[in-house]
């Protein structure tokens, strides 16, 4: 039997199909090439056409179709950008172009919420403050566009949008109820009281499903655009940030999940409910959560990860040095970057920073002793360090890192960033060679019941490589003086 696994993310729609009783990625295709259009009619605002996902689907399933038979497909599994906001009639059909996760017109919508409300109730039930998630953009729709709210009949989730497409049942997840701030831990069902303030009547949002399990099946209408088997369940969603997490085998309390791509992701889970009290961090539904067995995943998103990278590749190295190039480059530079520290927040406000702006800073500069080298490595080792600042706040959560699990891919690539990681935090870095889509597909063969556990399902996950703690004093020394710095 094979598994169908998508991943619709705001740049391309990916999908792989994995053979599950190897595990192993038969058929991978993504789609387009290049970065998808994000409409962006206002500073702000990014929008994107929902029918536009469905259209780089069904490319990329005529790919994959290519490698094997849709009647040895047995299940499908979605992974999703998280937080956009679809909105659609009795009739089903996209009233407007979603509200992506990178649109900030709602802020002030979630910070109105978070007063009237109160920070403590929000953060005792809700875990966050409303902020400007799903049910602050539909609040701005509310308030902005009252004729077309009018006509809602339900909202979905993008991942909600595509399991509607291909099997004609609307239904979300706890888990994406909670990344849209719908969803109150303490009473276990969607918050009265958010709803009550902004407004809204409850039958807006979809009925619940389990992540894992059958949330529908294809139906004749997608299986004949499709090209695949009509009848075929649709058995796991999750967000892209969870599904990440899954990918990577990361289920339990104290293990974490980390990217560094554009923006850099640290994402751990506890086991009990808790927050944040300064809000510094996300928490949402874990994949595997219930409320007799929480599960919590803390998200500590970075914006100016990899942008820094590739900014100092565009402004500050020689024409046509590659990243390989660079991460050498600082490879030749000691613990401590010779005194310079960066502080790469220079993408914007950072949730980590309680949404302040303090843009990107270089300290320690030397014009007699420093160069491009000390410079390349300041940036990763700033990078880190921002990490590490995340994973300070995760502890005081009751959350205890030893290991870290990441893919093999973008800032951990290097050397020089990976050691920083291992050594400023004390864990064991676990590399593997996985990606978003193949986890989706493992996902659904959890949720068809072929996978009795997650261990079994991800039994043969292959680890690259493995990088344990050292220097640990003189990464921590360095780290102290970074963080000296901030709010400076």
């Amino acid at each position: 039997m094979y598994l169908l696994g998508y991943d619709i993310g705001s740049s391309s729609v990916k999908g792989s199909v994995v053979d599950a009783q190897t595990g192993k990625t038969v058929a991978f295709a993504s789609y387009p090439s290049h970065e998808a259009i994000i409409i962006s009619k206002k500073a702000g605002w990014a929008e994107q056409d929902p029918s536009m996902w469905w259209g780089n689907l069904k490319l990329v399933t005529e790919q994959l179709l290519q490698s094997v038979s849709a009647a040895d497909i047995g299940a499908i599994g979605i992974s999703y950008q998280m937080h956009g906001l679809v909105c659609i009639d009795k009739d089903r059909n996209v009233l407007r172009p979603s509200i992506i996760w990178c649109d900030s017109r709602a802020v002030p919508y979630g910070q109105k919420a978070l007063e009237a409300l109160g920070e403590e109730w929000c953060l005792e039930h809700l875990l966050n403050s409303p902020g400007n998630f799903t049910a602050a953009k539909l609040a701005w729709v509310k308030e902005n566009e009252p004729q077309l709210y009018r006509r809602i009949w339900k909202i979905m989730l993008p991942g909600d949008y595509i399991a509607m497409r291909l099997t004609d049942t609307v239904c979300t997840t706890v888990s994406g109820l909670s990344e849209g701030i719908f969803w109150d831990f303490k009473a276990d069902k969607p918050s009265a009281e958010l709803l009550d303030h902004f407004g809204f009547d409850e039958t807006v949002l979809p009925s619940c499903k389990p992540t894992f399990g059958v949330q529908g099946t294809l139906s004749r209408t997608a299986a004949e655009q499709l090209g695949l088997k009509e009848g075929t369940p649709v058995t796991y969603r999750a967000g892209d940030q969870p599904n990440n997490a899954l990918s990577l085998n990361v289920f339990n309390p104290g293990e974490i999940a980390s990217t560094a791509g554009t923006s850099g992701v640290v994402y751990g889970v506890i086991g009990e409910v808790n927050h944040d009290p300064l809000s510094r961090v996300n928490t949402f539904a874990h994949v595997n959560h219930t409320a007799t067995n929480p599960r919590l995943g803390v998200l500590l998103c970075i914006n100016g990860t990899g942008i820094l990278n590739s900014w100092l590749r565009r402004n500050v190295a020689l024409a046509n040095t590659s990243y390989p190039e660079m991460n050498d480059m600082a490879e030749t530079v000691p613990i401590g970057s010779d005194g310079i520290s960066i502080l790469p927040f220079g993408n914007g406000a950072e949730r980590l920073l309680r949404n302040t702006d303090q843009g990107c800073s270089i300290h320690g500069l030397n014009f007699n002793l420093h160069g491009r080298p000390q410079i390349m490595r300041a940036a990763q080792e700033g990078i880190v360090f921002s990490f590490q600042y995340g994973i300070e706040i995760m502890e005081q959560m009751g959350l205890k890192v030893n290991k870290i699990h990441a893919g093999r891919a973008n800032m951990f690539l290097s050397k020089v960033f990976r050691d920083t990681l291992s050594g400023v935090s004390g864990a064991t870095i676990e590399l593997y060679d996985t990606e978003g889509s193949a986890g989706a597909a493992k996902g659904a063969g959890m949720g068809v019941g072929f996978y009795r556990s997650p261990a079994e399902a991800f039994s043969t996950l292959e680890r690259l490589a493995v990088i344990t703690p050292e220097h640990e004093e003189e990464y921590r020394a360095a780290y102290e003086k970074w963080k000296s710095y901030i709010n400076q």
